[in-house]
């Protein structure tokens, strides 16, 4: 009681700006998805390339004329960009000299939705902000207190079967789901190989752990032509994939059971999904399938290492922190260098080396 007494105390104790100020962030917090929810509509009706194809330049008009606006919600439309523009900076807006119509116009963060653009993430868009995902979080209290609920994923809590599942048996959600991980793969892979090919060098053979539609194995693959590379994934997602792929094998296969022999493993996002003891399963299942380090032997993981990078507070490491909460959907997790240690060990490896030239993410390798 004396603990409730000193919290009434110290708000009465708060001036009027004080409490209006509080209030004000308590709020603010409530309503922040409404900028992912924007940004989605806005991916969703193509924006990004309205602009693009109108020269770098829209007004309202245009964009409403060329998403196909019903012309009661134009005026909506410009509340939707007003939040885009002022809160996050997905676009600009510019008025004009004369005090004719504002126009909108690409940022560097809206350049990444243009269709054609090299390094298009528009289908990370919704993947992120999925409404599958985001109806998951509103079963958190029940995932925390309720022992039954508590031993699956707030996915399952929810939608009553885990994400692995919903992308198999739902086309059109395993559809977007590849989609945005091809994407994202194909823009990690550019940034890799452009700072940091040298990890490849000297390998032979990589096999590409759960690597989806092969988009990263078919970079590798291009860019060194020498390597024989291999994507192990499961017999759907094998199924969907492209046939003209490229010089990319694809090996179907559970990787909890059985790795393929090769000089280099390679993990993109796919730790953050698992557990520890799953971690160090496959790890193991790793450690036998790689040569010694001094014959080139070592597993390469794109991931997070939270701390990793600035110490202060930065949009990459408040993404970090974010995503590790959002990772819990299906019952993941992000690491710290500490953590990531820890598995490595218990897993039999005997070094490791973090390097952080991937944005909120790190490469890793780590040595038999």
């Amino acid at each position: 009681m004396a603990e409730h007494g000193n919290a009434v105390d110290e708000l009465m104790a708060m001036s009027t700006e004080e409490i209006l100020q509080a209030q004000l962030e308590l709020y603010h917090h409530c309503v922040a998805l409404v900028k992912s929810m924007a940004l989605k509509a806005a991916t969703d009706l193509r924006v990004p390339d309205v602009i693009y194809r109108r020269g770098g330049a829209a007004t309202l008009s245009d964009l409403a004329a060329d998403t196909g606006i019903h012309p009661t919600k134009v005026a909506h439309l410009r509340r939707i960009m007003r939040v885009l523009t002022t809160s996050g900076g997905v676009f600009s807006i510019q008025n004009s000299d004369d005090g004719g119509t504002p126009v909108y116009k690409l940022t560097r963060v809206s350049r990444l939705l243009v269709e054609s653009s090299r390094h298009e993430l528009s289908a990370m868009v919704g993947v992120l902000v999925d409404p599958f995902a985001v109806t998951a979080f509103f079963s958190i209290p029940k995932w925390f207190t309720d022992e039954r609920a508590a031993s699956v994923s707030l996915f399952e809590v929810a939608h009553g079967c885990t994400r692995v599942e919903m992308v198999a048996k739902d086309a059109s959600y395993g559809g977007m789901f590849h989609a945005g991980m091809t994407s994202d793969s194909r823009f990690i892979l550019d940034i890799l190989l452009r700072e940091s090919s040298g990890v490849f060098q000297g390998v032979g053979s990589l096999v590409d752990i759960g690597g989806g539609h092969g988009a990263v194995a078919s970079a590798i693959a291009t860019a060194f032509p020498q390597i024989r590379c291999t994507v192990l994934e499961l017999p759907d997602v094998v199924a969907g994939a492209p046939a003209d792929i490229g010089n990319v094998e694809f090996e179907v296969g559970d990787m909890f059971e059985y790795i393929p022999p090769a000089d280099a493993l390679l993990f993109k996002w796919i730790f953050h999904v698992w557990q520890d003891e799953d971690c160090v399963k496959i790890l193991r299942q790793c450690k036998k399938a790689l040569p010694p380090r001094d014959a080139g032997g070592k597993v390469i993981i794109i991931d997070t290492v939270v701390g990793c990078g600035s110490q202060q507070v930065t949009v990459s490491s408040e993404m970090q922190l974010w995503l590790d909460v959002y990772m819990m959907y299906v019952d993941g997790e992000e690491r710290d260098e500490l953590e990531w240690k820890k598995i490595f060990l218990e897993a039999g490896f005997s070094d490791y080396k973090i390097t952080p030239v991937l944005g909120f993410r790190s490469l890793i390798e780590v040595y038999p």
